[in-house]
């Protein structure tokens, strides 16, 4: 990066608009996590919840304090002071105080139909209680980023008053103006003319800032179109979930701003950390990061086709944008039907840098991959079972234990919550025998939990392996209850995830083959890193 290159302001969101999408809860501890996870990236602002709203994030607010930030600032966050209230008799505006941030975001109408037919209050209170708002939080030793909510919309409607909004953010010492795309419909030449327009006004006074959702599928493309007509300071999620369908996706946006545009969003060498701060954050969240997503998704330098991986292994440039180490990713090459030698090649000198193209096993492993999977079996997903697979057929693998049975059994009525199934297992490691049992919720997870218990004296590692996902796909419904199953199984240790794969007829069968490859895929890794911290 040049020294004079320009800087854009980013403020993540996750803790704030990110916890209103379906599904997320953040605990206290989890919004910690967050918290250092975006500071170790090097976001400038961590948006991190509204103490007015709730005492779990007044409770953060006065945790927090004891984890000293390197790089972000922490904003809390909370509307205008309501109408015939004063500042000082506001509750939502002291907890905003009470929280102890240097910097507070406030937001405001700036669409009249909002101030008139929503919070029931003439237009000009609204400009009061911005103005108002913005003053007293200033004259109380706080920076102000007013989000002048529904403004692409509002400005539309009502470009006079939208922009008066803005004035009287301004006139209260509010620092950042940032515009509010709030209900995710504007289009991208809307983004930028308005942005710019705003620009040309304010932007001698105030720092101008964007705020995207991604209803249309535009969050990205408006936010990037803002920033051109001369917005600085982005907002979004870290990885775009949010309100209804999400925020602007700030993993896809700063590497585009800052790899593709010539802007620095992030210190240059922290790029390098985002597919794992990605990673970390959906881990803490507990879901599964998006294999879809740009730059650091496990999709984002895939390769399946013959053709293609073939191209990437003369010159990457054929088909991928850019380096995937630039933001910490990896290319792969995935396998199937229509994967050529080149790809197995790839895959085959991870462990044996001796075989070559023209190789038997490797005519030998493209055989028998196309004949599993015309049984059901589908490797693109399951790189764990892939690459065992791999190094059962060239002599790279032993098994870490023996099989004696396994049952599983219902149990109805449920003798207690989250509990429903039982399972026994009996096993052999190194001629020692293991019998053991779990109880969980469904046969499955007994199951998991019973393998789990067996190997564990053996192999204390296993009990680092959280299954993160479990899918089943019937793969012939005609045959009904008869039909061959596919099951997917993730798997994560906390550093890495991996993903394993099982057919049958029996859906147990079919999870069992999946559980134990994902445990051997585990214990494999773990064995080849000691044994090259030993070389």
């Amino acid at each position: 990066m040049e020294k004079n290159v320009k800087k854009i302001e980013i403020l993540d969101s996750t803790l704030r608009d990110g916890a209103q999408g379906e599904g997320i809860s953040f605990s206290v501890q989890d919004k910690i996590h967050i918290v250092q996870a975006l500071d170790e990236l090097g976001i400038k602002y961590i948006e991190a919840g509204n103490p007015g709203s709730n005492p779990k994030d007044m409770e953060f607010f006065k945790e927090i304090i004891k984890y000293p930030l390197k790089n972000a600032k922490l904003c809390a966050f909370g509307s205008t002071r309501r109408k015939n209230k004063t500042c000082a008799e506001d509750v939502n505006v002291q907890s905003l105080l009470a929280a102890e941030t240097e910097y507070v975001v406030i937001f405001g109408k700036s669409w009249d139909f909002q101030v008139t037919d929503i919070i029931r209050c003439t237009l000009d209170e609204n400009i009061e209680m911005i103005q108002d708002t913005c003053s007293y939080l200033v004259g109380q030793g706080r920076q102000v980023i007013f989000d002048a909510e529904h403004f692409y919309t509002g400005y539309v409607k009502n470009p006079v008053y939208a922009v008066k909004t803005l004035e009287a953010a301004v006139a209260g010492g509010a620092k950042v103006l940032n515009l509010c795309e709030t209900k995710g419909g504007a289009l991208p030449d809307e983004c930028r003319s308005i942005t710019g327009a705003v620009v040309d006004k304010f932007g001698k006074k105030a720092v101008i800032g964007i705020h995207t959702h991604d209803d249309s599928g535009l969050a990205t493309a408006n936010t990037l179109l803002g920033v051109e007509a001369g917005a600085t300071h982005v907002q979004g999620t870290i990885l775009g979930f949010g309100e209804r369908t999400g925020n602007a996706n700030l993993s896809t946006i700063i590497p585009d701003l800052q790899l593709k545009m010539g802007y620095e969003c992030i210190p240059p060498e922290n790029m390098k950390n985002l597919t794992a701060i990605a990673k970390r954050v959906a881990e803490i969240t507990n879901i599964s990061l998006n294999p879809g997503l740009p730059y650091v998704g496990a999709n984002a330098f895939a390769h399946k086709a013959g053709m293609h991986i073939d191209a990437v292994l003369k010159n990457p440039e054929a088909y991928e944008h850019i380096k995937p180490e630039l933001v910490g990713n990896e290319r792969v090459f995935l396998m199937s039907e229509v994967a050529g030698r080149s790809m197995i090649i790839e895959k085959i000198q991870k462990f044996d840098k001796t075989i070559q193209k023209d190789s038997p096993v490797v005519a030998e492993i493209v055989k028998r991959v196309k004949d599993l999977e015309f049984h059901g079996y589908q490797f693109e997903g399951a790189d764990g079972s892939f690459e065992l697979l791999v190094r059962k057929i060239i002599g790279k693998y032993q098994p870490f234990f023996k099989l004696h049975y396994y049952q599983t059994n219902g149990i109805n009525p449920r003798i207690e919550e989250g509990v429903n199934a039982c399972a026994q297992i009996k096993l052999e490691v190194d001629g020692q025998i293991e019998v053991t049992a779990g109880e969980g919720d469904g046969p499955v997870n007994a199951l998991d939990i019973a393998l789990r218990k067996a190997l564990s004296r053996f192999y204390p590692a296993v009990e680092q392996i959280r299954l993160t996902d479990y899918k089943v796909r019937v793969l012939d419904g005609k045959s009904a209850t008869a039909s061959r199953v596919r099951v997917l199984i993730e798997s994560s240790d906390g550093k890495d995830s991996w993903a394993t794969i099982g057919v049958s007829a029996d859906v147990m069968e079919a999870s069992w083959l999946a559980l134990v490859d994902s445990f051997e895929y585990k214990l494999i890794k773990d064995v080849e890193a000691k044994f090259r911290k030993l070389l």
